[in-house]
């Protein structure tokens, strides 16, 4: 604890059981960070500036820890699958985190703690009425962020769709347009050539004059 680190050492004993790295300048967590940890029960991260949590981080600990404190960092979002298999109380409190499906997802995998489940907070939210309040009494409000998700998809494949049907529309009026400028200039060509009885007539002089 307090040493400055920037990362997580990566020659720590095997048989390691209690990992305290709190109040250092650790700012990610990744893939494989502990898989040689296999007695790990308490990893405390607490106080670092960890902005990032890498979807495999805790992979090697799932069955074995017990405790884990992500708490008073500068995490927004992390993957789902972070805590899928973690059997451990998690504390996630006096993060910047953003609140949407993701995260709502996030809390259903896994055991947060108790304690600090009131200072999750919404920093940001993908409404911004629900900023600087818990999460989980947004949630417990009844709000679904999810929902919010879907209707943004949904908003965003009909603008999509919208915009080449427009494209098309618009191909095809010009594709209308181009054909009718080329016919009106055959037309055009076709009546500024001389008619089949004028040039009977020319034939018929000149056959008189030979």
């Amino acid at each position: 604890m307090s040493r400055n680190l920037e990362k997580i050492p990566s020659d720590l004993p095997t048989d390691t059981s209690i990992l305290l790295l709190a109040s250092n300048r650790i700012t990610h967590v990744p893939n494989h960070a502990f898989k040689e940890l296999h007695h790990l029960q308490q990893l405390d991260l607490s106080n670092n500036h960890i902005e990032r949590v890498d979807v495999g981080a805790f992979q090697g600990v799932y069955d074995s820890l017990l405790l884990l404190d992500l708490s008073n960092n500068n995490i927004q979002r992390v993957p789902k699958e972070v805590f899928a298999r973690l059997r451990a109380k998690v504390s996630l409190s006096n993060n910047p985190w953003h609140c949407e499906c993701t995260l709502q997802e996030v809390l259903r995998e896994l055991r947060l703690d108790p304690e600090t489940v009131n200072e999750v907070v919404c920093h940001t939210a993908v409404q911004d009425e629900y900023a600087g309040r818990p999460l989980i009494q947004v949630l417990d409000s009844g709000i679904n962020f999810c929902n919010f998700h879907h209707k943004t998809t949904d908003v965003a494949m009909f603008v999509t769709m919208f915009g080449w049907f427009a494209m098309v529309i618009a191909y095809v009026i010009y594709y209308i347009r181009h054909n009718q400028e080329d016919a009106r200039r055959h037309l055009e060509y076709l009546k500024s050539l001389p008619s089949t009885s004028q040039i009977s007539r020319d034939f018929d002089t000149i056959s008189t004059v030979l």
